[in-house]
């Protein structure tokens, strides 16, 4: 347990010893910036894994154990509450809330990825790429492209997932690294590629939200930005450092959108505030409310000279069953409405719920100089390839199973 503790704090060092230099920062702009008038771009990064059997490996893997008929009745009742919760709970643009599905290509099965398409289609949820891989052992550059690629291009021609620029394009993807490890950043443990963040690029990933990752090994001293890695993308732990996005700056690729990583001091023991650190997991074990969205929303995770558009990028991981209510059901339901109460009533913000790719939009838009609502900017660049596609038939079926 000791020898445990102690690896936390080393793995942890980096950021904690950054962090008070953030936060006065932070405390700063917000002074500079002046209450009100914010647009909140609130997007759910769900690792999203049906297979999931609450059963982890002594590898730091999750396996997949379940039969496919059991993960696709998982699947239909995720649907249901996606449905159910989307024509429920809409943001200030009439946009319904839905997670962007970061689905594990190694786990791959048509009859899954087919369902999610529907559900993509009806608006409820975009599809995107997320991978374990060097679990066992580590893995390398050649099979780490070949695997992207290889499921890249399933997703994009067999399913319409996925999104381009223009028709001709190769498909892009928005990216979360299994057990959060993203360019070799757990030194060999569930990756293994130094140069994985090169392939990402070349592949056409164009952002990752694989960020924070505390209290894993795998966290970095950058936090609560909107980023471009600052070392070669063939270097190991590219994007430990890098320079924020910023207005007039074209941005290269990919884009890193950490979620918020920020001390809680609501707790208190004998009379005296007990931190806690909240890395934007949603679990049912740590209640959503008005004061944890302040937090999020006062990281400032913004594009520089657009103050007024704040990024919270908050994750979960959808099959975890007990967590569920308070991912897409009723605490969830009770949790946006009283956001969208608050804002209605204090004018403080608008909350524009967003995919991963229509954040990455938006923070495209930002950085040439777009003001004003960012839904307007949905579809920037990045439109969904099932949208470009006129000659795909609609197979809509969700809302039922």
């Amino acid at each position: 347990m000791i020898a445990d503790l102690k690896d936390k704090i080393v793995w942890n060092f980096p950021w904690l010893s950054r962090y008070p230099f953030w936060r006065s920062n932070e405390i700063l702009r917000r002074l500079k910036d002046g209450p009100g008038g914010q647009h909140v771009i609130f997007t759910v990064a769900n690792h999203f894994e049906p297979g999931y059997n609450i059963i982890p490996n002594d590898r730091g893997g999750l396996g997949i154990e379940l039969p496919w008929d059991t993960q696709l009745r998982r699947l239909e009742n995720w649907c249901d509450q996606a449905v159910a919760i989307g024509e429920a709970v809409r943001d200030h643009d009439g946009t319904p809330f839905r997670h962007t599905n970061f689905y594990p290509i190694e786990q791959y099965n048509r009859r899954l990825l087919d369902r999610m398409a529907e559900l993509q289609e009806a608006g409820f949820g975009e599809v995107e790429i997320h991978l374990h891989h060097g679990v066992g052992s580590p893995d390398n550059a050649e099979n780490l492209k070949r695997t992207l690629v290889k499921y890249r291009d399933i997703f994009a021609n067999e399913h319409h997932c996925l999104s381009r620029e223009h028709e001709d394009d190769i498909p892009h993807y928005a990216f979360v690294h299994g057990n959060w490890t993203l360019g070799n950043s757990g030194n060999g443990w569930c990756c293994g590629v130094d140069s994985e963040l090169e392939i990402l690029a070349e592949t056409g990933c164009y952002i990752d939200m694989s960020l924070p990752s505390m209290p894993s090994r795998a966290q970095v001293s950058r936090i609560n930005a909107i980023y471009e890695c600052g070392y070669p993308l063939e270097q190991r732990k590219a994007h430990r450092a890098g320079p924020s996005l910023k207005v007039g700056k074209e941005p290269g690729s990919p884009v890193i959108l950490c979620g918020p990583l920020i001390f809680d001091w609501q707790a208190r023991m004998q009379g005296l505030p007990l931190p806690k650190v909240d890395n934007g997991a949603l679990t049912s074990n740590y209640p959503m409310n008005l004061a944890r969205f302040d937090r999020w929303r006062n990281a400032r995770i913004t594009v520089e000279g657009r103050p007024e558009w704040v990024f919270v990028k908050v994750y979960c991981h959808g099959f975890f069953d007990h967590d569920q209510p308070a991912l897409i059901g009723e605490k969830m339901r009770v949790f946006l409405q009283e956001v969208l109460e608050f804002a209605d009533r204090t004018g403080q913000f608008k909350l524009h719920f967003a995919s991963a790719r229509e954040a990455y939009n938006m923070v495209l838009a930002a950085t040439e100089g777009k003001s004003g609502n960012p839904d307007l900017y949905r579809d920037y660049k990045l439109r969904q390839i099932m949208k470009m596609d006129s000659r795909m038939p609609s197979r809509v079926q969700v809302g039922h199973s």
